[in-house]
């Protein structure tokens, strides 16, 4: 069986190269999946709804938002960006909806939308589709490549694209290293973060937007909603820093410090005096003086300056006061770990960037091999810019096949 492309891996990445190919070109386009369910990334991804992408527009500033990949992507984002799958979408009756945060979603907010709009264009395109086959072996012969799956059946192909996703599947970076690649070693990249502290109990769901994470001992830092679960701290704040320090938060054994600035717009020591003359006789527990801060989290931290409920703002002595403003702007936990993985969507590493070139994502090494998404060691910070690298790369990489 005979294909000018092979796709392995039917995830969005996948779908985007194996649609671009065939819709302008024609050529016999196959992709094999080796689970028996298509595009589940896709499915899951923003809680059920699908963070398609997010509405930057402007290539070099979408582009910082890729702790690895950054530099690369540049060139792509100008060719293929964020406007570009707006209107790819739109084209195929789609709408995506802009949030207060940028995230992009479609307005029906079901993945299933996206699913169906990549279906049917894969199956209008004549693309064919092979499930629960998982492919175990890609040779490179004088001319074309020798595919082999775990379904006993073999290929000849033209072209192969790996999309096999982040390399802690080991189905790509397998399978690009047999073939001479180098890879950059897996890591959890987007993850939160384990804390047991006493200022957190009960609290479980509460979050406060903006607010600043610094690592201890690190130029690390981000700033965003930073959410209170169950076990530790999560929320976009948590989860950019986690990508921007992956590397060098495994290498601590994700056991750190941090430091957050619950208020980092405001100055809580002007707030604090003004109080103090306006509310003097008010229980300072009574409610919280900031609007970011909720009462159960402003409680928590008196608690933790160890300023009994009954004290009134009249009351407040300077020494409790500098405490107080230290958990308002500096109050610092200890990290212990970080996520379970069946929580990581995410992982950095994968396929070398100087051994691909990016106006193609063709491999340097191997003529005819392309790779696109996360089996490429690129990967964004939360809000839809792993999905903008998977278009983006998959048009890239459908185009130039499209195009021999």
């Amino acid at each position: 069986m005979y294909f000018d492309l092979i796709v392995i891996g039917g995830g969005a990445a996948g779908f985007f190269s194996a649609i671009t190919c065939a819709e302008n070109s024609g050529k016999s386009v196959l992709i094999l999946e080796k689970s028996s369910q298509l595009l589940q990334k896709v499915k899951i991804s923003g809680g059920g709804r699908c963070n398609v992408t997010h509405a930057c527009f402007e290539p070099r500033e979408l582009s910082r938002s890729y702790p690895r990949g950054e530099k690369s992507l540049i060139g792509p984002f100008h060719r293929f960006g964020a406007a570009d799958t707006v209107e790819w979408f739109g084209r195929r009756g789609v709408v995506l909806k802009t949030e207060a945060d940028g995230r992009m979603f479609p307005d029906t907010d079901s993945s299933q939308t996206i699913i169906d709009v990549l279906l049917d264009a894969a199956e209008a395109a004549g693309v064919r589709v092979h499930t629960s086959e998982g492919v175990t072996s890609v040779v490179r012969n004088e001319d074309a490549f020798g595919v082999a799956t775990d379904a006993g059946r073999s290929y000849t192909a033209a072209n192969v694209l790996l999309a096999t996703g982040g390399t802690r599947n080991h189905a790509g970076d397998e399978l690009a290293g047999r073939l001479g690649h180098a890879l950059a070693p897996a890591t959890p990249s987007l993850f939160t973060f384990k804390v047991d502290d006493p200022r957190l109990e009960g609290l479980l769901g509460l979050s406060v937007s903006p607010a600043d994470v610094i690592i201890r001992g690190s130029r690390l830092r981000s700033r965003g909603p930073v959410l209170i679960t169950h076990w530790g701290l999560s929320g976009p704040g948590i989860l950019k820093i986690s990508a921007h320090g992956a590397r060098d938060l495994a290498e601590l054994d994700y056991r750190f410090d941090i430091s957050v600035n619950w208020l980092p717009d405001t100055d809580p020591a002007e707030v604090v005096a003004e109080k103090r003359l306006d509310d003097a006789k008010r229980q300072i527990s009574t409610r919280s003086p900031f609007d970011t801060i909720p009462k159960r989290l402003w409680v928590s931290l008196l608690a933790a300056a160890e300023i009994p409920d009954a004290t009134t703002w009249a009351q407040l002595a300077k020494k409790d006061a500098n405490r107080l403003l230290g958990q308002l702007t500096d109050s610092t936990f200890a990290v212990t770990g970080k996520s379970t993985n069946k929580d990581e969507f995410v992982t950095c590493g994968g396929v070398a960037l100087d051994e691909i070139d990016f106006r193609t994502m063709e491999s340097k090494l191997v003529p005819g091999l392309y790779f696109a998404g996360e089996v490429i060691d690129v990967d964004g910070i939360t809000g839809g810019f792993n999905f903008q690298n998977a278009w983006t790369t998959g048009f890239h990489a459908g185009s130039d096949i499209a195009a021999r």
